[in-house]
This record gives structure tokens, sequence and C-alpha cells, in this order.
């Protein structure tokens, strides 16, 4: 039970953009797996959120979300450590799944797009508010100092695997 009270208070304190939270989650090798939990919570409330629009959605994207979140760490690894960091800049594989994997918590509220009305706001304020947790998340597994940099990492990772993306697409497109 303790350990229960200890995951929700830390989702509680991802929600809320608690910077404390992200450098105890960094420092936290035990909390991966919390991390990835959150993950799939998120993905599943997104996929309750989205039913309306076929079963298909709910059952994939965990599946999807944490392979995802997995190769999201990644890419923020390389541009954040190898392409901009700080002089101070230390950080894994294992930080950044963490710290990312947190700030996925504010995707629990897509639960409630459970209409098209609600579908849009939830999903668009999620993104937003998710936005905002993992630049914060990025910012303390990166060891930045600015946030703007933080941010810079996010957007450019986020380019990056677009475009990876986009290239996967492509190549599977006639399968």
């Amino acid at each position: 039970m303790k350990k229960i009270q200890i995951f929700a208070n830390r989702v509680y304190r991802a929600i809320k953009i608690d910077v404390d939270l992200y450098e105890e989650v960094e420092n936290d090798k035990n909390a991966t797996f919390q991390a990835g939990l959150v993950v799939v919570i998120s993905s599943l409330a997104a996929g309750v959120g989205a039913l309306h629009l076929g079963a298909s959605n709910f059952l994939l994207a965990p599946v999807m979300s944490l392979i995802s979140w997995y190769v999201w760490a990644y890419i923020i690894y390389f541009v954040g450590v190898k392409l901009l960091p700080e002089t101070k800049t230390k950080s894994n594989h294992g930080e950044l799944l963490r710290t990312i994997g947190f700030s996925s918590a504010p995707g629990i509220i897509r639960v409630f797009g459970i209409t098209p009305d609600l579908m849009a706001v939830t999903f668009i304020g999620s993104a937003f508010w998710m936005l905002a947790c993992m630049v914060v998340g990025v910012r303390a597994a990166l060891d930045y100092k600015s946030l703007w940099r933080a941010l810079s990492v996010v957007i450019i990772a986020w380019i990056f695997q677009a475009i990876l993306l986009f290239l996967i697409l492509i190549l599977f497109k006639n399968f």
C-alpha cells in the first residue's frame, strides 16, 4: 500500500510540474517501472478518450506509447547531451526515461475526451501540459540551468522523431 501511495503522490506532483519531483525520479533508478506505468496509464486514458474513434486506438496505444517513450528518450539524449550540452550536462537513457515518463502524467485527463466536444479540449490541453512537464523533466535529467535550452532540445528532438516517423512510413507504405 505504501508503494501505491508513493506512486500516486509522484503522479500528482508530476501533474503539478513539481521541479523537485523530476529531480527525485531522475536519481531514483527504481522509478523507471513507475515512469513506464505512467506512460501506459496516460495512453490508456487517451484510448478511452478516443474510444468513439475505434477500439484499435485503445488496444494499440499502450504498446506504441511505450515504444515511442523509449525511442524518444534516446533522441533527447542525443540532442541534449551530444548536440546541445551545457558545461555540467551529464545524463543517461535511464534518467531521461524516468523524467520523460512522468512528464506524460497530465495525459491522464484525456480520459475525459469521451465525447467529440471534450476530446479536442482535453487532448490539446494535455499536449501543452505534457510539453511543459517534459521541458522541466529534460532540464532536470540533463542538468540544465536554462528552461529555454531544455525547450530547444525537446523541439529539436520532436523534429528528429517526426522525420524518423515520416521515413518509416514511406519505407513501409507498401506493406
